[in-house]
């Protein structure tokens, strides 16, 4: 009998010995899984504050926004100049801050607006989407946050470029001018084409900034530094500011004209461009634009995410939470 139960002793521990094995290699594997999918979903296991990340996103999207505004104004006067310029019109060097104080009423919601919707939704798509498409995520995010804030960028674009190009010396004025000359509609001249700009825009600006950073973090296995930030946030500006350049033209062409109309629309805009100037006319104003929004994006998203991290770490349940981790 001794060697029977020898036998089985042997099966027992050989049978069971491959589903030990199997949970002690199982184990890492899926601490591994998790850690390497952690900076797509840094928020899975704490539970979701909508009205704490809609609240922090105002603060920090209107810090940023007024920020690079405030700083790369006259760059931005000089790029609408060169595009509102007919042929070989000459550019004007003069008045760069002409309507920045009206432009910073504005900019100021519409950044807050703008982040105020991203983060929110990003949050609770990245939670809704597998891993391995958070870039819909963020391309989604970035639409919806861009769509929420034209309703106030497009009034604040249409006086501001009024003003840069001599048309009007106030905001105020501006206003006041353009709504008995064009009626309400005429603060949203050319809103079709923003959207046509912006949407594109804000959702590949975030896209590339987001998906650079989730894989710089999975490369360094650490959180970014404020520098570091703001280098990702200049290349995915600069990028992506060249290639909605034409884009860019034809709304600036649509919200000038005024009530001249000079063009009839979209199409009607981008078929006289090439008709009278030429299709090199549609990538005017492409060296400052993407000096512009290069520069622009680096302080945005360095003033975004120092803002961000303030504010998190000003949470009352901050502390706390790191006890417990």
């Amino acid at each position: 009998m001794a060697p029977l139960t020898l036998s089985v002793d042997v099966k027992s521990s050989s049978a069971t010995s491959p589903d030990v094995s199997k949970r002690v290699m199982q184990s890492p594997q899926l601490k591994m899984s998790k850690g390497f999918f952690a900076s797509a979903n840094t928020q899975e296991d704490k539970p979701f504050d909508f009205f704490r990340t809609l609240f922090e996103g105002f603060i920090a999207g209107g810090t940023a926004g007024v920020v690079v505004e405030t700083a790369l104004y006259p760059i931005d006067t000089i790029k609408t100049r060169l595009q509102a310029a007919r042929g070989g019109g000459k550019i004007v060097l003069k008045g760069l801050y002409s309507g920045l104080a009206g432009n910073i009423a504005g900019v100021l919601p519409a950044s807050a607006l703008f982040v105020g919707v991203y983060e929110p939704t990003k949050q609770k798509l990245l939670k809704t989407f597998p891993d391995h498409l958070s870039a819909v995520a963020h391309l989604t995010a970035g639409a919806i946050g861009g769509l929420a804030a034209s309703l106030i960028r497009v009034p604040t674009e249409v006086v501001k470029q009024r003003m840069q190009t001599g048309q009007f010396t106030s905001a105020p004025n501006a206003v006041r001018l353009i709504a008995s000359k064009e009626g309400f509609k005429g603060l949203y001249a050319g809103y079709r084409s923003f959207l046509l700009r912006d949407l594109p825009f804000d959702a590949i600006q975030f896209c590339i900034y987001e998906q650079l950073c989730l894989g710089y973090k999975k490369a360094a296995r650490r959180d970014l530094s404020d520098p570091e930030n703001a280098l990702i946030g200049a290349f995915a500006g600069a990028l992506t500011g060249a290639v909605t350049t034409p884009l860019d033209v034809i709304k600036t062409r649509l919200m000038v004209q005024g009530s001249a109309k000079q063009y009839q629309g979209i199409v009607d805009c981008v078929q006289t461009i090439v008709r009278e100037e030429g299709a090199p006319a549609l990538l005017k104003g492409i060296g400052p634009r993407v000096l512009w929004i290069g520069i622009g994006g680096s302080i945005f998203f360095g003033v975004l995410e120092s803002t961000k991290r303030t504010l998190a770490q000003r949470r009352p349940n901050t502390v706390k939470e790191t006890k417990e981790e």
